[in-house]
């Protein structure tokens, strides 16, 4: 890969990243300071992009890879999303601001694939360059993070700001990033939602992990809705940048996927992600700014584990279970089912179990962060029993 194309996609995936983390981490933040948003306004919100996500196979697979050049669709997508980011901030009442947001996200999904479709597009051998490239996208996110606690602007609208600038200029370099054509035909409803890989339900160490894996969803939701407006209101200072320990976090333990994934194994490893989840979930119920400081850090910190253990070990085995044929097909069914379906009902499910343990306009944070802690231990009680899988993954047909 030449130099320049290198630099240019490394661009392309830091802003991809960079945008989502400038709004998405602090936006309950903003609604409770500037719009006084409930639980469930916060959880509508941030349902909004588990509806995309189901939504956005459809955008790319039917319409994208038939009619548009890849690198066209994403830059108006983003320039628009710009646009749309800075209006919700000069909107004063919840439903108005979830129905932007909606719209917003329906725009920003698709590009995820898009800007993965052009990296891959420039690859000889993706197995060892996309890590490369995929990396400046967790750098993104770190660096706005950073960059919102650094100006002070975590509880105020210049977070979307920041992140409309950002689209924008996303949006006018896609027009300069490497041409991806069209593929001249759309996958069909059928293959957006992955339909051909229903065949892995028949295996039934897979159906288990499947139905773990939507479960596992819920208690995520809160960690994404919540975890910042908590922090902060606990009294953790700066919490916006040190959430990025997270992400510094999750690009360490990725490191030990492979050599683990083909040592302990697939079983060990999931349960290992769902431990942490109910580990996280005990610091954040327990922890607080002065003796237990340390357990709220903890719980940052072993989004590493939640996250890469569980998710991206699942992607693995679903790509070792589906095969070379249909490989596609069941990643499109696995992240639409979680970052889909199950994203959608944890959502929703988090924000009225904060509204439901708020007194007198205060989260009650002990008791909202131990319903997904008993989430966890449901899910780790139901994975011990009937998941059962060889070491040795064998291959759908």
């Amino acid at each position: 890969m030449k130099p320049v194309v290198f630099t240019k996609l490394s661009v392309m995936m830091f802003l991809e990243y960079f945008v989502w983390g400038a709004w998405y981490v602090t936006m309950p933040t903003y609604m409770t300071e500037v719009l006084q948003s409930t639980g469930i306004h916060i959880g509508a919100a941030y349902s909004a992009l588990a509806i995309a996500t189901m939504i956005s196979p459809f955008i790319i697979g039917m319409v994208a890879d038939k009619y548009f050049a890849a690198q066209r669709i994403m830059g108006v997508f983003h320039i628009v999303g710009g646009v749309l980011l800075y209006f919700a901030t000069q909107i004063t009442d919840n439903a108005s601001f979830y129905w932007v947001i909606l719209l917003y996200s329906l725009l920003y999904m698709p590009t995820i694939a898009l800007s993965n479709n052009i990296a891959f597009s420039q690859m000889t051998d993706p197995g060892k360059q996309f890590p490369w490239i995929r990396v400046f996208g967790t750098v993104g996110w770190i660096a706005a993070g950073i960059l919102i606690d650094a100006l002070g602007i975590a509880k105020t609208a210049s977070t979307f700001h920041l992140a409309a600038v950002s689209s924008v200029t996303l949006g006018l370099i896609s027009f300069v990033l490497p041409n991806t054509p069209p593929k001249g035909q759309g996958s069909g409803a059928s293959s957006a939602l992955g339909v051909e890989a229903f065949v892995l339900f028949k295996d039934k160490p897979y159906l288990i992990f499947f139905i773990a894996a939507i479960l596992v969803c819920i208690p995520l939701s809160f960690y994404y809705g919540f975890a910042n407006l908590f922090l902060d209101q606990v009294g953790m200072e700066n919490a916006t940048g040190k959430m990025t320990l997270g992400q510094f976090s999750e690009a360490l333990f990725i490191l030990a996927i492979p050599f683990l994934f083909n040592t302990i194994g697939v079983k060990k490893m999931l349960l290992l992600g769902i431990t942490a989840w109910l580990l996280r979930y005990i610091c954040f119920a327990f922890g607080n700014s002065d003796a237990n400081l340390w357990m709220l850090y903890a719980g940052i910190i072993l989004h590493g584990v939640c996250y890469d253990f569980f998710f991206v070990t699942g992607y693995m085995y679903t790509e070792k279970k589906a095969g070379e044929k249909i490989k596609n097909a069941a990643q499109g069914l696995f992240t639409f089912a979680t970052y889909g379906l199950g994203m959608f009902i944890g959502t929703w499910f988090s924000g009225f179990t904060s509204d439901y343990y708020t007194v007198d306009g205060a989260y009650q944070w002990t008791s909202i962060w131990l319903i997904p802690a008993y989430i966890s231990v449901a899910v780790l009680i139901y994975f011990i029993l009937f998941f059962k899988e060889k070491l040795q993954i064998e291959k759908a047909a």
